[in-house]
Parts: C-alpha cells; sequence; structure tokens
C-alpha cells in the first residue's frame, strides 16, 4: 500500500502542475517541484514513478501528461463524491470551499439534526435529517465523509458513519476518534495549525 505522505505529495504536485498550466508552461522539473514541496528531487522522481511516467533529462515532465497521470491515479473522471455531517460555521464553510473550484469532489449532501436546516438548500447543498443517511450513502456508493459535529457527538456519529459503510473520515473536530483499524481518519485541527503559525511568526520577529 503507498504511504499516506506519498499520496500527498502527489495530491500537491497535482495543484502545482494546474498553477504551472494556468502560467502556459509545458515543462516542469523535479527540483522545481522538490522546491515548493520542500522535498530533494530524488523524492519527487520516486513518487512520480509509481505512476509509470517518466520525465525526459532534458526537458522534465510534460505538465499535461504528468495532469493526467494524477488525474488517473486519483480516478478523477468519475468524480469524488463525499457527504458532510454538522451543519455549523465550520460545515457551511467546507460547503462554500468545495462548491467553489473544485469540479471533481463533489459534497452531494449534508446531514444535521437541526430542524431549521433540514430540507434546505445551504450553500449550494441539500441538507438531510441523519436518520435517512444509510439508505442514502447506500444508493448512492459513498464511502467518505467530512465530520464538522460538535465535539461531544463526534464518536458516536463517526461510528454510525462507520456502521453504515464509510471508510474515510475527514475529522474537523477535536475528538481522536477510536475507530477500526480499517478506517482512515485524517485529523484537521486547526487551533494546533494556528499556534504553531503564531509561535514561529513570534520567533521571526525577535
Amino acid at each position: 500500500m503507498m504511504s499516506e505522505k506519498t499520496v500527498a505529495r502527489l495530491s500537491l504536485y497535482r495543484r502545482l502542475l494546474k498553477l504551472f498550466s494556468d502560467e502556459n508552461r509545458h515543462e516542469v522539473y523535479s527540483h522545481q517541484l522538490a522546491e515548493v514541496v520542500k522535498v530533494t528531487p530524488a523524492q519527487v522522481r520516486r513518487d512520480l514513478m509509481v505512476l509509470g511516467y517518466n520525465g525526459i533529462p532534458k526537458r522534465g515532465y510534460e505538465v499535461a501528461k504528468l495532469t493526467e497521470c494524477i488525474d488517473k491515479f486519483f480516478n478523477v473522471s468519475k468524480g469524488i463524491g463525499i457527504i458532510l455531517v454538522g451543519v455549523g460555521n465550520i460545515g457551511r464553510a467546507m460547503l462554500s470551499y468545495f462548491r467553489e473550484g473544485k469540479p471533481y469532489i463533489n459534497i452531494v449532501a449534508a446531514f444535521d439534526l437541526d430542524p431549521d436546516k433540514i430540507g434546505r438548500v445551504i450553500s449550494g447543498c441539500q441538507c438531510y435529517h441523519i436518520e435517512s443517511m444509510p439508505k442514502f450513502l447506500n444508493d448512492n456508493k459513498i464511502r467518505t465523509a467530512i465530520l464538522t459535529v460538535p465535539v461531544g457527538q463526534a464518536q458516536g456519529v463517526a461510528e454510525f458513519l462507520i456502521q453504515n459503510g464509510i471508510k474515510g473520515i475527514l475529522n474537523f473536530t477535536p475528538a481522536r476518534l477510536k475507530l477500526s483499524a480499517d478506517v482512515f481518519v485524517e485529523d484537521v485541527d486547526i487551533t494546533m495549525h494556528l499556534e504553531k503559525a503564531t509561535y514561529f511568526s513570534s520567533i521571526v520577529t525577535k
């Protein structure tokens, strides 16, 4: 199985290639990608070898071809359908973010317990009662969820998601979920990242 770090770097390479394409740049070298991602050129080449595409020493990698290979790796052509659970402030922000400029990642439904939200279209996404989730997941073959519920509800909701076929969770709550090893959980701790940023910024200004 490919490592989490390699998959994360491939995603970042894809974003960089999109920027290069927008600038009408047709070739890119491993050292250019390495500089932005903060790894060695050798690491970039090892990462890209898993795609079955090798660059040309004097020309580097073709931006369009490399993008196509990474798109195929992430199965972009079919699109990625996910759900969101918890339509609070962070949940709404996520709905807005993925509605704008993320054409292959589609939040197909949102779920909540608040009767004022259920049945409404919020930031372009239909919101349903959480009790309707099992049928929706089964009918639409969804395997990935974004979790933005209050921390006290996180473990129970996560277990409910797993019971109904979810295999990957992007967890925006402070809770550290205790789930089976066959479920992938990516924790997004916004407070930690902000504390890191403020700490290192204070060091720079001293």
